[in-house]
């Protein structure tokens, strides 16, 4: 160890900056009367090396203390401790014992053998430096992406993921082969900021074993990996290898989009521990009532980040720069997004500082941005998310899908309009289908297996009499709660998981598959399995090869998708490209019984600003493409549009067995009667007549500017005129 020599330091940047002859720590806290900066030999050291006092004027600018200190390497570990008054009532919670992470530390490390009182939780430092082997951010167009949303740890801990690294950053890497072959362009990972998975938050009712955080939606340090994602445990490591994860992803051309919690930590309510914002500054980084010993709790998790303090969006918009420059990340889905909305005194803005902010901050121009709408405060904000930059879940997508297939009454025009990529949720506000991310499932929830399988939830291995989780699934059953033998009630499951994965494939708008429902992975109708690192939530893959089936489909129905680009052209459709009919021809009844109905889509070669036709148009002029949708108890008889300039072929049918359900090619069978088709109960067919795209070729070799809006119309008439609901 070299000796320790410390200079007053600079006040930016805030964190820890490698100054080449030593470290810059700096630490914004404006309420503490003093700062001590803990240097350790060894995390687990439990003695620091030095202690270095902040409190003299050399070390403080304002509201940052700081030091540059030579003689200290990368791997130690360092804390801070603040100290100052203890009055809750005014948002002053200062307790000296108590080590505190750097709110902007790039590794941490929790103690396990350190007792819930201890706190002994500490930061470290870590070389930036890395070998990107000349690989750089895919850049794929909205168009062109499918994203596949999965849990780092689940993925791949079980032992039938058959990985060398279980559970961790390379273990992802490792089922790559599996999501090239779904057409995967986008993997979005569920959060891997460090959060506290060692403490219990409950226990099992049946057996009585501690419940943890596995999810990870608790972030104790928002600018660092979760330790417990690396396959190595020296210092670093998890740094090293999420940025091997990404490059290797990035190799193949597939994107990696954050879960970011942004709207509260770990910290919780007011008997919650403290980690890190607490103890420097509560007043500053969190929302409070009138009483500021108490907690605004928006996020339905303890607390409410104060996000629209000029301190929290400055700390906001660096950490997302820090993930898209120096972690290579291509997309951010932000968790109950709307709080990044609210002001000081948690209401609704209009014009969110923080969210224009993070559409227009040079460094994220390029990087996808997908927002959760809605909070546990009751905001619910699809459709009038803030900016054209903002892709949102739409909630709205999963709960109309589900309710039509389920066979409820009334969803005919609401199932169109999602079909059509929502153009009465988006279009008024200039947006476009792709601000639309399309899912019928998602971590929070039933997986797809799960939504054809249980009526109800069934959550009570987590510990709260089956309170938690929504109630409105949306959800059946098909006969039997559960697993089931029975052939029949098995045939309908099968066949309404295809009708609900080719909805997503077949309509506008971007869609994302819950990973492991290819394989029809189950949580025993767990519909909130925050707390089950088990089992539960662990992706069974012996799975694929028992429903290869279903693999199959998904691989096939996602093939279909870009083989007609027509489907995921990036704007709505113009009226007069699209044809609704009832089984005999008539107008739908959109609001009523209609439980059966057909679209024609007619495909048109877009044309550039100079009004000339594009040479390589990605889908031909004579191309048009019929889907039949059959939601109810009986086979329906369809009135087929007349045939077009080529004879009709069946490209997909839901009701027929494998291998007849999908065509994997661009050469589809003809259909005996050309003038009619019969669809039997609870399925979904697509005839095509023309000529498809080959193969699955990228979109963006096909000359169509993605972002052009080429082809945008008029599209008032959503549902063709008259027909329209």
């Amino acid at each position: 160890m070299k000796e320790l020599r410390v200079a007053p330091g600079r006040p930016a940047p805030l964190g820890v900056q490698d100054c080449h002859d030593g470290f810059n720590f700096a630490v914004f806290s404006r309420h503490a009367e003093r700062i001590e900066l803990l240097l350790y030999d060894d995390v687990a050291n439990e003695d620091p090396l030095v202690v270095i006092d902040l409190g003299t004027p050399e070390h403080r600018t304002g509201d940052v203390w700081h030091a540059q200190v030579t003689g200290v390497r990368w791997g130690q570990a360092y804390a801070f401790r603040a100290f100052g008054p203890w009055e809750p009532n005014r948002g002053l919670r200062f307790e000296g014992s108590i080590e505190l992470l750097d709110p902007r530390a790039l590794a941490v490390r929790i103690d396990p053998r350190a007792s819930p009182g201890t706190h002994r939780h500490r930061s470290l430092l870590v070389d930036r430096s890395f070998d990107w082997q000349g690989t750089t951010h895919p850049r794929r167009p909205w168009s062109d992406t499918l994203i596949y949303e999965a849990h780092v740890r689940g993925l791949t801990i079980d032992r039938s993921s058959g990985v060398a690294h279980p559970g961790t950053f390379p273990g992802v890497v490792e089922k790559l082969p599996h999501l090239l072959a779904l057409g995967v362009t986008a993997i979005e990972l569920m959060p891997v900021q460090a959060f506290d998975d060692l403490r219990a938050t409950g226990r099992d009712p049946a057996s009585g074993r501690p419940l943890h955080n596995y999810w990870g939606y608790d972030p104790i340090a928002l600018f660092a990996p979760h330790h417990g994602y690396a396959y190595g445990r020296d210092p670093g490591s998890e740094v090293r290898e999420f940025k091997t994860m990404v490059r290797e992803l990035h190799r193949h051309d597939v994107e990696v989009i954050l879960d970011m919690v942004f709207n509260h930590t770990a910290e919780g309510g007011e008997r919650g521990p403290t980690f890190s914002f607490r103890g420097l500054d509560d007043s500053i980084y969190y929302l409070h009532g009138n009483d500021l010993g108490s907690y605004i709790d928006d996020s339905g998790c303890g607390n409410t980040l104060n996000c629209n303090h000029p301190v929290v969006r400055d700390y906001i918009i660096d950490c997302l720069g820090y993930w898209a420059s120096d972690m290579g990340v291509d997309g951010f889905r932000f968790d109950l997004a709307s709080i990044l909305g609210r002001d000081e005194n948690g209401r609704l803005m209009a014009n969110a500082p923080l969210l224009e902010r993070i559409a227009e901050d040079p460094v994220l121009r390029g990087i996808k941005l997908i927002a959760e709408a809605w909070d546990a405060a009751g905001a619910y904000q699809v459709g009038c998310f803030a900016g054209a930059r903002w892709a949102e879940w739409n909630g709205r997508f999963r709960d109309d899908v589900r309710r039509f297939w389920r066979g409820d009454t009334g969803m005919a025009g609401s199932f169109a309009m999602r079909l059509c990529g929502s153009a009465d949720l988006y279009e008024r506000s200039g947006k476009a289908p792709v601000n639309s991310i399309n899912f019928v499932t998602s971590h929070d929830g039933l997986t797809l297996n799960d939504v054809v399988s249980y009526a109800v939830k069934h959550n009570l291995a987590n510990g709260e009499g089956n309170r938690d989780g929504a109630d409105q699934n949306f959800s059946a059953n098909h006969g039997v709660e559960g697993k089931s033998d029975d052939v029949r009630i098995e045939r309908m499951r099968v066949r309404q998981i295809k009708n609900l994965l080719a909805t997503l494939a077949l309509s506008r708008g971007v869609p994302m598959l819950l990973g492991g429902d290819e394989f029809r992975r189950t949580q025993s109708g767990n519909n909130n399995p925050w707390c089950q690192d088990n089992a539960v939530s662990w992706y069974d893959w012996q799975r694929v090869e028992q429903h290869a089936e279903i693999v199959r489909f998904t691989r096939e129905v996602m093939a279909c998708r870009k083989r007609y680009p027509t489907l995921s052209v990036e704007a709505f459709y113009p009226a007069d490209q699209l044809h609704w009919f009832a089984p005999g021809g008539e107008v739908p009844d959109w609001y009523g019984a209609t439980h059966a109905f057909g679209c024609l889509v007619r495909s048109e070669s877009p044309t550039p600003a100079d009004g000339n036709p594009l040479d390589d148009a990605p889908f031909a002029a004579d191309l048009t493409l019929c889907m039949l949708f059959n939601a109810g108890d009986g086979p329906v008889e369809f009135c087929l549009p007349p045939v077009p300039a080529q004879a009709w072929q069946t490209v997909m049918d839901t009701s027929l067995p494998a291998p007849n359900d999908i065509c994997g090619s661009a050469t589809t069978p003809l259909i005996p009667d050309p003038s009619r088709y019969t669809l039997a109960a609870h399925a979904l067919a697509m005839l095509c007549s023309g000529t498809a795209t080959p193969g699955t070729a990228d979109p963006s070799d096909t000359g169509e500017d993605h972002n052009s809006g080429a082809m945008a119309g008029s599209s008032t008439s959503r549902l063709r005129g008259k027909s329209r609901p």
